[in-house]
């Protein structure tokens, strides 16, 4: 059953699951409450469904399909896949969390996963991508972490290339590459986030 307030999307996801033989679509619905209503009639056997919808959100679809067709699973399909969306979902009872801006494969490879009785959220995975984003830092390499290190000192992309041994040019590869990491899009950025850590976690671990 497939759960989306827009039709041509819907109909797109249709068509990419019954063009394999092995996967049926019962039912649509663009509301929690058609999908409500319908999921009693039908009882689908696995439920794909957009987190925004009209009346609430896909995870209320879950939830209600947990009273009303237990035996049902569930795949969110969405185009937000920041933590708090994923948590949500995981928390609600989803078996999976898909992009719409996916191939098409993967979907299916999804849908078949879980209709198989397989989990594709897992709490250790949520944990992970958690702490990651709890220290921005984490997927620096040691040498992006020097250079955060001597942002943090006031340093110029000159003065670091000199201290570090490295172009000027390499630097500000680096620079380019730790921002991306850490989220962030100036320099002052990340010359603040060292003044305001420094002392505690960051000294520690920068050495």
């Amino acid at each position: 059953m497939i759960v989306d307030d827009h039709e041509i999307v819907r109909r797109g996801i249709a068509e990419v699951l019954e063009s394999h033989g092995d996967l049926t679509v019962v039912a649509e619905a663009g509301t929690v409450a058609e999908a409500t209503r319908r999921m009693t009639l039908v009882r689908p056997e696995l439920l794909l469904v957009d987190l925004q919808l009209p009346d609430g959100t896909g995870l209320d679809v879950i939830a209600a399909a947990g009273t009303q067709v237990p035996e049902a699973r569930s795949v969110v399909l969405t185009s937000f896949g920041d933590d708090d969306a994923v948590a949500a979902a995981l928390e609600a009872g989803a078996h999976a969390f898909v992009l719409k801006s996916v191939r098409g494969d993967e979907i299916i490879d999804a849908v078949r996963s879980v209709a198989a009785g397989r989990t594709l959220l897992h709490q250790r995975q949520l944990d992970r991508r958690r702490r990651s984003l709890d220290d921005p830092t984490a997927a620096l390499t040691a040498t992006e972490r020097r250079v955060v290190d001597l942002i943090g000192d006031g340093c110029s992309n000159r003065e670091i290339a000199d201290r570090l041994g490295m172009a000027e040019k390499t630097v500000k590869n680096h620079v380019t590459s730790l921002l991306a990491k850490m989220g962030l899009q100036r320099r002052t950025q990340v010359a603040a986030w060292v003044a305001g850590h420094r002392g505690g976690r960051w000294r520690a671990r920068s050495g």
